[in-house]
């Protein structure tokens, strides 16, 4: 797929792609927690996704768009979970290997899925000149195919199906549909999705404080650098992917912060009050929403909750 031309024509063909390899997750409701919030929220469930996020989606569609030579030698990456487990994942279902990258600090409950997946794990530095250049050497030597965790167009088409099933599944169109972001993949394919399907909702970013480079780069209009992030959130630690801010900025209205206890309250909401398990990462669209109550204020709000994979030997609270 070439340059940034990521369309709904590419989410539809990814969506038929991976049919046969994800589930398609459901959309869940709190009474409990929109008397909280001052609006009707509607849950997207994508911790109950296989691998226990949205990841399979982008994993499994660039996987499938591999020529068989590239397939044989196997597909590489890094990432500090999520991607990782899902391309692990991907490639067993094709019998080839998965060669992961992760930094030291990982958490041990993703580093165990990962391995679960049959996935060959190097640990490096946790920066991600160290993850960039560890990769590279492993590519160079096991000619393995590159499969990033977000930069690239064919995860971004996989991550937007999310929308495009929300799109099937809600009816009326939500107001406002809010994904978390880190690398931008899962925002950049929704986005595209929405703006094509449900053309009256809007579209929001939502991130933790502690790693706010997307906030910085979507209202300076420029891509910025993530510098020492710090949060809770583990997978939304990350940079904002290039290809990914081109798109957020065609098709996103805003991306909105919220801090670590915000995170860690709404992360709490949805674990007593649906019993569902979710990340700290999947949180930070309610934590937005919560923090943000005058902007949402009955409205008919769509979150995605982007993944379930929290060691539960060192929960936030």
């Amino acid at each position: 797929m070439p340059g940034s031309a990521v369309t709904i024509d590419h989410i539809r063909a990814a969506a038929g792609r991976i049919a046969p390899y994800v589930h398609r997750t459901p959309v869940l409701s709190s009474r409990l927690i929109n008397a909280e919030a001052g609006c009707d929220i509607l849950f997207k469930c994508e911790n109950l996704q296989k691998v226990g996020a949205f990841k399979a989606r982008g994993a499994h569609n660039a996987v499938l768009c591999l020529t068989r030579e590239q397939l044989a030698r196997g597909v590489a990456t890094h990432s500090s979970g999520n991607h990782a487990a899902a391309l692990a994942l991907a490639a067993s279902h094709f019998g080839v290997p998965a060669y992961i990258v992760m930094p030291e600090n990982a958490p041990a409950s993703k580093v165990a899925a990962v391995r679960a997946y049959g996935g060959a794990i190097t640990f490096c530095e946790s920066t991600q000149a160290a993850r960039e250049s560890t990769l590279q050497d492993l590519c160079a030597r096991t000619g393995a195919s590159f499969i990033p965790p977000y930069d690239h167009a064919d995860v971004i088409a996989g991550q937007g199906t999310t929308a495009l099933e929300l799109a099937e599944q809600l009816d009326p169109a939500p107001d406002f549909l809010l994904t978390p972001v880190g690398g931008g993949g899962l925002l950049a394919g929704c986005a595209v999705a929405t703006r094509a399907l449900l053309p009256s909702t809007r579209v929001i970013g939502a991130e933790p404080a502690g790693a706010d480079d997307a906030q910085r780069s979507f209202r300076s209009r420029q891509w910025q650098a993530q510098a020492a992030p710090e949060a809770v959130a583990d997978g939304l630690r990350t940079a904002l992917g290039q290809l990914n801010f081109r798109l957020i900025l065609d098709h996103v209205e805003d991306i909105l912060c919220v801090d670590d206890p915000a995170i860690i309250h709404a992360t709490r909401l949805v674990w007593t009050r649906m019993k569902l398990v979710i990340e700290p990462s999947a949180a930070v669209g309610l934590a937005v929403v919560l923090q943000h109550a005058q902007r949402f204020a009955g409205k008919r709000v769509a979150i995605v909750l982007s993944g379930g994979n929290v060691d539960i030997d060192k929960l936030p609270w």
